[in-house]
Protein backbone atom coordinates (compact mmCIF):
# COMPACT_ATOMS: atom_id res chain seq x y z
CA UNK A 1 0.00 0.00 0.00
CA UNK A 2 1.36 3.49 -0.81
CA UNK A 3 2.81 5.20 2.24
CA UNK A 4 2.71 8.94 2.92
CA UNK A 5 6.15 10.35 3.82
CA UNK A 6 6.36 11.66 7.43
CA UNK A 7 7.24 15.13 6.14
CA UNK A 8 3.96 15.22 4.21
CA UNK A 9 1.96 14.00 7.18
CA UNK A 10 3.08 17.01 9.17
CA UNK A 11 1.65 19.23 6.47
CA UNK A 12 -1.86 17.74 6.53
CA UNK A 13 -4.38 20.51 7.11
CA UNK A 14 -6.50 20.37 10.22
CA UNK A 15 -10.18 20.74 9.37
CA UNK A 16 -12.64 22.12 11.91
CA UNK A 17 -14.91 19.64 13.69
CA UNK A 18 -18.46 20.17 14.83
CA UNK A 19 -18.80 18.06 17.95
CA UNK A 20 -16.93 16.01 20.50
CA UNK A 21 -17.60 12.94 18.39
CA UNK A 22 -15.90 14.56 15.41
CA UNK A 23 -13.09 15.94 17.54
CA UNK A 24 -12.32 12.39 18.66
CA UNK A 25 -11.10 11.73 15.12
CA UNK A 26 -7.86 13.54 15.94
CA UNK A 27 -4.98 11.23 16.79
CA UNK A 28 -3.97 8.55 14.30
CA UNK A 29 -6.41 9.65 11.62
CA UNK A 30 -4.94 11.80 8.87
CA UNK A 31 -6.56 15.18 8.34
CA UNK A 32 -7.79 16.26 4.94
CA UNK A 33 -4.95 17.15 2.58
CA UNK A 34 -6.71 19.37 0.07
CA UNK A 35 -7.20 23.08 0.77
CA UNK A 36 -10.59 24.09 2.12
CA UNK A 37 -11.11 26.29 -0.94
CA UNK A 38 -10.99 23.31 -3.31
CA UNK A 39 -13.55 21.43 -1.22
CA UNK A 40 -15.91 24.42 -1.17
CA UNK A 41 -15.40 24.85 -4.93
CA UNK A 42 -16.34 21.19 -5.50
CA UNK A 43 -19.54 21.71 -3.50
CA UNK A 44 -20.45 24.84 -5.45
CA UNK A 45 -19.73 23.16 -8.79
CA UNK A 46 -21.93 20.23 -7.79
CA UNK A 47 -24.84 22.54 -7.04
CA UNK A 48 -24.41 24.21 -10.43
CA UNK A 49 -24.47 20.82 -12.18
CA UNK A 50 -27.57 19.74 -10.26
CA UNK A 51 -29.57 22.97 -10.41
CA UNK A 52 -33.26 22.20 -9.94
CA UNK A 53 -32.65 18.65 -8.71
CA UNK A 54 -31.50 19.48 -5.17
CA UNK A 55 -34.01 21.12 -2.84
CA UNK A 56 -31.64 22.43 -0.15
CA UNK A 57 -28.41 24.24 -1.04
CA UNK A 58 -27.10 25.13 2.42
CA UNK A 59 -24.94 22.07 3.13
CA UNK A 60 -23.23 19.76 0.63
CA UNK A 61 -21.37 16.51 1.26
CA UNK A 62 -18.12 16.09 -0.69
CA UNK A 63 -16.45 12.66 -0.68
CA UNK A 64 -12.92 13.02 -2.07
CA UNK A 65 -11.78 9.54 -3.00
CA UNK A 66 -8.38 10.73 -4.17
CA UNK A 67 -7.46 10.43 -0.48
CA UNK A 68 -6.77 7.17 1.40
CA UNK A 69 -9.35 5.68 3.74
CA UNK A 70 -7.19 6.72 6.71
CA UNK A 71 -7.91 10.39 5.90
CA UNK A 72 -10.97 12.38 6.89
CA UNK A 73 -12.16 12.64 3.30
CA UNK A 74 -15.94 13.06 3.65
CA UNK A 75 -16.52 16.79 3.98
CA UNK A 76 -19.65 18.57 5.19
CA UNK A 77 -19.54 21.97 3.53
CA UNK A 78 -21.63 24.81 4.97
CA UNK A 79 -21.96 27.22 2.06
CA UNK A 80 -23.34 30.02 4.22
CA UNK A 81 -20.07 30.48 6.08
CA UNK A 82 -17.56 28.30 4.21
CA UNK A 83 -17.07 25.98 7.18
CA UNK A 84 -15.85 22.46 6.36
CA UNK A 85 -16.20 19.59 8.83
CA UNK A 86 -14.58 16.30 7.83
CA UNK A 87 -15.08 12.68 8.89
CA UNK A 88 -13.92 9.21 7.93
CA UNK A 89 -15.77 7.32 5.19
CA UNK A 90 -15.20 3.86 3.71
CA UNK A 91 -15.17 2.96 0.03
CA UNK A 92 -16.44 -0.21 -1.59
CA UNK A 93 -14.43 -3.44 -1.60
CA UNK A 94 -14.89 -3.66 -5.36
CA UNK A 95 -13.08 -0.33 -5.67
CA UNK A 96 -10.11 -1.63 -3.66
CA UNK A 97 -9.93 -5.43 -4.10
CA UNK A 98 -6.46 -5.66 -2.55
CA UNK A 99 -7.54 -3.62 0.50
CA UNK A 100 -4.75 -1.07 0.13
CA UNK A 101 -6.82 1.78 1.56
CA UNK A 102 -6.85 3.58 -1.81
CA UNK A 103 -9.81 3.63 -4.19
CA UNK A 104 -8.61 2.14 -7.49
CA UNK A 105 -11.76 2.31 -9.59
CA UNK A 106 -15.37 3.46 -9.56
CA UNK A 107 -18.22 1.30 -10.81
CA UNK A 108 -21.98 1.62 -11.21
CA UNK A 109 -22.46 -2.05 -12.07
CA UNK A 110 -24.82 -4.18 -9.95
CA UNK A 111 -22.82 -6.70 -7.95
CA UNK A 112 -19.58 -4.73 -8.28
CA UNK A 113 -19.50 -3.83 -4.56
CA UNK A 114 -17.72 -0.68 -5.72
CA UNK A 115 -18.09 3.00 -4.95
CA UNK A 116 -19.76 5.01 -7.72
CA UNK A 117 -18.65 8.40 -8.97
CA UNK A 118 -21.19 11.15 -9.42
CA UNK A 119 -23.69 13.41 -7.72
CA UNK A 120 -26.34 12.09 -5.34
CA UNK A 121 -29.38 13.64 -3.72
CA UNK A 122 -30.12 12.50 -0.20
CA UNK A 123 -33.43 10.77 0.50
CA UNK A 124 -35.37 9.64 3.53
CA UNK A 125 -34.18 8.00 6.72
CA UNK A 126 -34.89 4.36 7.54
CA UNK A 127 -33.72 1.67 9.94
CA UNK A 128 -32.10 -1.31 8.26
CA UNK A 129 -29.40 -3.93 8.74
CA UNK A 130 -26.90 -1.21 9.71
CA UNK A 131 -29.30 0.71 11.94
CA UNK A 132 -30.40 4.22 11.11
CA UNK A 133 -29.48 5.03 7.51
CA UNK A 134 -30.26 7.48 4.71
CA UNK A 135 -31.27 6.60 1.16
CA UNK A 136 -29.54 8.12 -1.86
CA UNK A 137 -30.55 8.73 -5.47
CA UNK A 138 -27.85 8.84 -8.14
CA UNK A 139 -28.15 11.79 -10.50
CA UNK A 140 -25.63 10.71 -13.16
CA UNK A 141 -25.14 7.79 -15.58
CA UNK A 142 -22.14 6.82 -13.43
CA UNK A 143 -24.29 6.26 -10.30
CA UNK A 144 -27.76 5.69 -11.75
CA UNK A 145 -28.02 2.26 -10.09
CA UNK A 146 -27.62 3.65 -6.57
CA UNK A 147 -31.18 2.86 -5.51
CA UNK A 148 -31.29 -0.64 -7.00
CA UNK A 149 -27.86 -1.37 -5.47
CA UNK A 150 -29.07 -0.01 -2.10
CA UNK A 151 -26.23 2.52 -1.91
CA UNK A 152 -26.94 4.53 1.24
CA UNK A 153 -25.29 6.40 4.11
CA UNK A 154 -24.94 4.23 7.22
CA UNK A 155 -22.62 3.58 10.15
CA UNK A 156 -20.25 0.61 10.30
CA UNK A 157 -18.04 -0.94 12.96
CA UNK A 158 -15.11 -1.01 10.53
CA UNK A 159 -14.99 2.80 10.29
CA UNK A 160 -13.23 4.37 13.27
CA UNK A 161 -9.94 5.93 14.35
CA UNK A 162 -9.17 2.65 16.13
CA UNK A 163 -9.29 0.79 12.80
CA UNK A 164 -6.83 3.28 11.34
CA UNK A 165 -4.57 3.02 14.38
CA UNK A 166 -4.55 -0.77 14.41
CA UNK A 167 -4.65 -1.55 10.67
CA UNK A 168 -3.68 1.62 8.83
CA UNK A 169 -6.86 1.44 6.73
CA UNK A 170 -10.62 1.30 7.23
CA UNK A 171 -12.71 -1.72 6.37
CA UNK A 172 -14.61 -1.66 3.09
CA UNK A 173 -18.31 -1.31 2.34
CA UNK A 174 -20.28 -2.74 -0.58
CA UNK A 175 -20.34 0.69 -2.19
CA UNK A 176 -22.17 2.58 0.56
CA UNK A 177 -20.93 5.72 2.28
CA UNK A 178 -20.14 4.05 5.60
CA UNK A 179 -19.13 6.39 8.44
CA UNK A 180 -18.36 5.82 12.11
CA UNK A 181 -21.06 5.24 14.70
CA UNK A 182 -20.02 8.42 16.50
CA UNK A 183 -20.23 10.57 13.35
CA UNK A 184 -23.48 9.18 11.93
CA UNK A 185 -25.87 11.44 13.94
CA UNK A 186 -24.03 14.57 12.79
CA UNK A 187 -23.86 13.42 9.16
CA UNK A 188 -27.56 12.55 9.05
CA UNK A 189 -28.55 15.80 10.75
CA UNK A 190 -26.42 18.00 8.51
CA UNK A 191 -27.27 16.13 5.31
CA UNK A 192 -30.99 15.66 5.74
CA UNK A 193 -33.24 14.74 2.79
CA UNK A 194 -32.97 16.88 -0.33
CA UNK A 195 -29.26 17.75 -0.19
CA UNK A 196 -26.33 17.00 -2.45
CA UNK A 197 -23.45 14.55 -2.03
CA UNK A 198 -20.57 14.78 -4.51
CA UNK A 199 -18.52 11.59 -4.94
CA UNK A 200 -15.34 11.85 -7.01
CA UNK A 201 -11.58 12.30 -6.92
CA UNK A 202 -10.79 15.99 -6.46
Amino acid sequence: MPQTPPSNRRRFLQVSVASAGLAALAGPVLAATEPRQSIVAAAQAGLERCAGRVHFRDVVGVADFSQPSSARRFHLVDLANGRVDSVLVAHGRGSDPDHTGWLRRFSNAPGSEATSQGDYVTGGYYVGAHGRSMRLEGLDPTNSNAESRAIVVHAAWYVSPVMVRDHGVLGRSEGCFAVSQSDLPTVLERLGPGRLIVSRKL
